[in-house]
Order: C-alpha cells, then sequence, then structure tokens
C-alpha cells in the first residue's frame, strides 16, 4: 500500500464528492490519493446487473439533474473519456387518475398545455429563475455567504422559504399544476407544510427547464468511471478495497479530506477531535430512508397516460393532498399506504442498458429511518393504479431496504440518500454551524460529502468546495 507521507492530500471515499474534491486538489498541482472501502469508485454512482444478466440498473443515484449545471462538471472534460447523457424529451411526469398526466418538458408552452387553467401561470411563476440560471445555480450550489446577486438571490428566496404546501396553493388553482409541484417537491423527503419545504423543488424544476434531467448513457456508474479516469490523468492515485478504520493511519498526510457522514467522521476521527464538537456531529439529524425495487421488464411500462412514455422520471402519488399525507408519515414513524412513489425508466432513452426489446425500471418510496416493513407490494400496487398491465410485465426483480442501502454505502444512514435531513436549520448547520462548515477543529481534517452544503445530489459541489477550502488553508 502506498505510504500517506508521500501525499499531499488523502481522500477517503469515492463517491461523486470524494472524486471531485480529488480532482480540485489534482488540479492545482497536489498529489493526491484517494482510499476507498468497496472494489469500485463511485459511492452512490453505481451500477450493477441486479435482477437478470444483461440488464444494467443504477443502484443509488440514476438521474443527474444537476450535472449539466454544476459549475465543479463544466469544468471536467468527462466527454474525452467517452462519457455521454441521454436526455428524454420530458423531465418529469405526474400522472392523475383519469389518465391524463402532468408533464414538465424544457418548454414552457409544452408544459403548460397539461396543465389546464395553470398553464401560462406555471412559466410566469419560474421564468425569472430559469432566465438568470447562469448567476443562480452557482449560488444556490454553494455554502450560505454573501451574494453576487442579492436582487436574485432575494426573489428566489422568498419563494424558496415558503412551504410547499404554502407555494402551491399560491401560485396554482389547479390539481394538474398542483400535483406536478408536489412530486418534485418531495424529492427534499420533507412533510410539506414544514418551512422552505418548496426549496429543493424550485431547484430541480428549474433544473428540468433548463438542462431537463439526462441520464448517463450505459448507467451512472460510467460518471465515475470517467470521474476516476480524468483523476488518474492529473496524476492522482486511488486505492480500492481499501477502507480507513481511523485517521491514525493518515498521520503523515498534510490533508485529509473526508467523503463520510458525520456519524462515521466520529468513528474514524473522534479520539482527535473536540468531545463538543462531536456531540454537535451527534445531533445531526438523518431523514427518512427509502426502499427501492429494481426490474427487469419483458417491455416498457403500459402506461395509462401515454405521455409519461416520454419521461425519465415518474411520480406517482395522485393529488397534492393525497402526496402531502404519504411524505409527512415517514416523520410520523408511519408506513403510507398508497405511498409517494419516484420510478424511472431509462431504457425507453437508453436501449444499452438491456436486452433487445426488453427494458429496467426503478420505484422508491420514503419511509421511516432505518425501516423494515417491506413496501414491494405497495410501491407496485402504485405501478399499476397509472400503468394497467405493468405487473405482467415483471421478469425479476431486486429489493433494497434501508439497511441493505447503509450496507451498500456507509454513508447512506438509515437509508436517508440525501446525506441528512433536508430541514430548514440543516441548510445553515450541516453538518454544525461553522463559517467554514468544511473544516474541523482538527488541523488538516475536513468533511466533504452530501453532509456538508449544498446537500445530496450529483453534482459534486460538496467535494469542490472543502478542496478549495483546504488548498486556502493547508495547502496553499
Amino acid at each position: 500500500m502506498s505510504q500517506s507521507k508521500s501525499y499531499d492530500a488523502i481522500v477517503v471515499g469515492s463517491g461523486p464528492n470524494g472524486l471531485s474534491a480529488a480532482i480540485t486538489l489534482a488540479k492545482a498541482g497536489k498529489k493526491v490519493l484517494i482510499r476507498e472501502a468497496s472494489a469500485t469508485v463511485g459511492g452512490a454512482s453505481r451500477s450493477a446487473e441486479l435482477t437478470l444478466p444483461g440488464f444494467t440498473h443504477d443502484v443509488c443515484s440514476a438521474v443527474q439533474a444537476l450535472v449539466p449545471l454544476s459549475p465543479f462538471f463544466q469544468s471536467v472534460p468527462l466527454g474525452d473519456y467517452g462519457l455521454s447523457f441521454v436526455e428524454p424529451a420530458a423531465a418529469f411526469a405526474h400522472p392523475l387518475d383519469d389518465g391524463t398526466a402532468a408533464i414538465a418538458y424544457r418548454s414552457f408552452e409544452k408544459t403548460g398545455a397539461t396543465l389546464g387553467i395553470d398553464g401560462a401561470a406555471w412559466g410566469r411563476h419560474l421564468e425569472g429563475f430559469v432566465g438568470h440560471w447562469q448567476q443562480l445555480i452557482p449560488e444556490l450550489l454553494a455554502p450560505v455567504g454573501l451574494t453576487a446577486h442579492p436582487l436574485l438571490m432575494a426573489n428566489f428566496g422568498l419563494s424558496a422559504i415558503r412551504s410547499a404546501q404554502g407555494l402551491a396553493r399560491k401560485w396554482f388553482s389547479g390539481e394538474p399544476a398542483r400535483a406536478l409541484f408536489a412530486g418534485v417537491a418531495a424529492h427534499a423527503i420533507l412533510p410539506f407544510d414544514w418551512t422552505a419545504s418548496a426549496a429543493a423543488g424550485l431547484v430541480l424544476t428549474v433544473a428540468a427547464h433548463v438542462g431537463g434531467w439526462p441520464m448517463v448513457r450505459g448507467g451512472s456508474q460510467q460518471l465515475s468511471d470517467a470521474l476516476e479516469q480524468h483523476f488518474r490523468s492529473l496524476g492522482g492515485v486511488i486505492e480500492t478495497n481499501a477502507p480507513v478504520a481511523t485517521i491514525d493511519e493518515l498521520s503523515d498526510a498534510r490533508t485529509v479530506l473526508c467523503d463520510v457522514s458525520p456519524r462515521q467522521l466520529i468513528s474514524i476521527a473522534g479520539h482527535k477531535l473536540p468531545e463538543g464538537y462531536c456531540n454537535r456531529l451527534r445531533r445531526y439529524q438523518f431523514g427518512p430512508g427509502v426502499w427501492k425495487v429494481d426490474w427487469a421488464l419483458d417491455g416498457p411500462i403500459p402506461w395509462n397516460a401515454p405521455g409519461c412514455a416520454e419521461a425519465g422520471t415518474v411520480h406517482l402519488g395522485g393529488t397534492f393532498d393525497e402526496i402531502a399525507i404519504a411524505e409527512r408519515a415517514p416523520w410520523n414513524g408511519q408506513h403510507a399506504e398508497r405511498p409517494f412513489v419516484l420510478l424511472g425508466q431509462p431504457t425507453l432513452f437508453d436501449p444499452s442498458r438491456a436486452p433487445s426489446g426488453k427494458h429496467t425500471a426503478w420505484a422508491y418510496c420514503h419511509v421511516p429511518n432505518g425501516s423494515t416493513v417491506d413496501m414491494t407490494d405497495r410501491i407496485e400496487s402504485q405501478v399499476e393504479r397509472f400503468a394497467k398491465g405493468f405487473r405482467e410485465r415483471i421478469l425479476a426483480k431486486h429489493v433494497m431496504s434501508p439497511a441493505d442501502f447503509q450496507t451498500y454505502n456507509a454513508n447512506l444512514i438509515g437509508g436517508d440518500i440525501t446525506g441528512g435531513a433536508n430541514m430548514f436549520s440543516q441548510v445553515f448547520a450541516r453538518p454544525v454551524l461553522r463559517l467554514d462548515p468544511y473544516s474541523t477543529p482538527l488541523k488538516g481534517l475536513y468533511l466533504c460529502s452530501a453532509s456538508t452544503p449544498p446537500g445530496g445530489g450529483v453534482h459534486g459541489m460538496c467535494g469542490y468546495w472543502a478542496a478549495r477550502s483546504a488548498l486556502r488553508k493547508e495547502l496553499a
């Protein structure tokens, strides 16, 4: 094994944020080693044949909505390593029980045509944010601080700080638009009446109208592999099957950046961190977990509303009020009888992931953190509700519980796939309240995971900002 003292920095973990941190450091001319516990890089951005031979499934991250907008990804020549994306005609769709569907296309006009009386309102409320996305998105993907665009950010903040319930009722009059926003807002995994529960929905909706919600051709592993190749081209070194049990193993490194959860940081470095800081890390709150099913299918999903076949992601849950009830349930320790279901159908747009004529699909719902209640039948019932005959097309399935997610990737505590609850307080204190949220009280030790700003999602900005902090303070 390589000697730690040979490196300017060691990055623990090779998820998108670990890789982005390592690349940022290597581009600055630093000698960098990545230590990865698993056999392959990627963290929650990996792919595997989970069901049958020849069927490629994304184990966790599957849709790269923020990659086209991320300043980090815009700076990395991933196309040089053969990486390409597919963009469905529509980013997301939301079927209703009457056989129609509200659908989010890039075009406001085309989206509005599916929204009835709110057709014009959708674009009217969003066009200012979409039109200024080049100023808006980089600031939203940065730690909270001074802004170069105060009026734009204030305008966005006035909407984002609202509850999803309050914003939907203020902006829209009809069920299709309210339901369409409910589905995208539910990605935050928060009760709809909580402060700022509208924020994630707004960001992801802007992303849909700016860059679509693309998927990596061939599966998410291709993105991780391209990042790995770029890092190696910069002189970086990666060791797989190399878990780090304690920070003491890395004591000769000038700087260590950890793409891990706060709980893991305590495990590997708690004996060197102040007890007060560790206690604050212990109070960091993780959100609900997910129960996920991957399917190998004999044909495409037979949607009752044909327009759903144009979308890479389909949100299943019916009306706004029905989804609000479902998303409140896991926070009360309950399991919704009709859960809100997020579903992806990648092979409609990327046939390379399955044998000819066959398809893959995945879906998950939100459950209490660490839940052991099998939600497979409830998930499939929701799909069948909006796609009669779906079950007849299942060739094989693979199920992952919250515990399975944590076993697969130790960052996914209790099945929480966003690195910690997205509540308003943890926007400003992620993982704890510090002027520099990436640094720790131990000199040379940084946190660069989704448990730091700007939080979950495949954008690489947590790692990028942590590396920038380390370069400024330790490696100048």
